[in-house]
């Protein structure tokens, strides 16, 4: 189990050629090639998980299923994205097809949010950027799907920034190196808005 940070911010569009320029400037180096990112979000009956985020409570997580579909490799990841209070942590696990249907079909029962069934896909493409405080990631053309209702998308006018770093990392340090505004959000979370509320 391996603890991060997670800092969030969210830009318009038009801010992204200077969060560029910014990166080039500060010796943020491509990590990984742009590519596209589909997550399936599961939930329960009453919304627990988009509640339990909403009001940042820990602990709590995220459950997802998560494929690449520009990748040659076709994998698809069942993930819980953990977050408790001395930090974050990802869990996952390559999945089948025929395993994918039968979640999307039956479910996923899990210990804290007990039965969690399909609820929104999220969609973007995301840019991938490393430096030695951090790494850094950057989401544009984000669009939200409902599952029951797969002609019912939503796209979100801002982009998603993520800056992540090692839970030993000085947070004060790496907050400082950013001069841009941080805000606590989830890209499920602001699907669900989009969608449901």
């Amino acid at each position: 189990m391996s603890f991060r940070i997670e800092e969030k911010l969210l830009f318009n569009p038009s801010q992204i050629f200077d969060l560029r320029k910014w990166l080039s400037k500060n010796e943020y180096s491509i990590l990984y090639p742009k590519r596209k990112i589909k997550s399936l979000y599961f939930e329960n009956s009453i919304n627990q998980i988009f509640l339990d985020s909403e009001e940042g409570i820990t602990p709590r997580k995220k459950i997802r299923i998560r494929n690449y579909p520009d990748n040659i490799e076709k994998n698809s990841f069942f993930e819980k994205k953990i977050s408790s209070p001395n930090g974050r942590f990802k869990q996952k696990k390559i999945v089948a097809t025929k395993e994918i249907e039968n979640l999307k079909k039956f479910g996923y029962f899990d210990e804290i949010y007990r039965s969690c069934y399909p609820k929104l896909f999220v969609e973007y493409s995301r840019e991938y950027y490393d430096a030695n405080i951090c790494r850094l990631t950057i989401d544009t053309n984000i669009n939200y799907t409902k599952f029951s209702e797969l002609n019912y998308t939503k796209s979100d006018p801002l982009a998603a920034v993520e800056i992540k770093a090692s839970i030993h990392s000085n947070v004060d340090q790496l907050l400082k190196e950013f001069p841009f505004q941080r805000v606590r959000f989830s890209k499920y979370c602001r699907g669900f808005n989009f969608l449901f509320s």
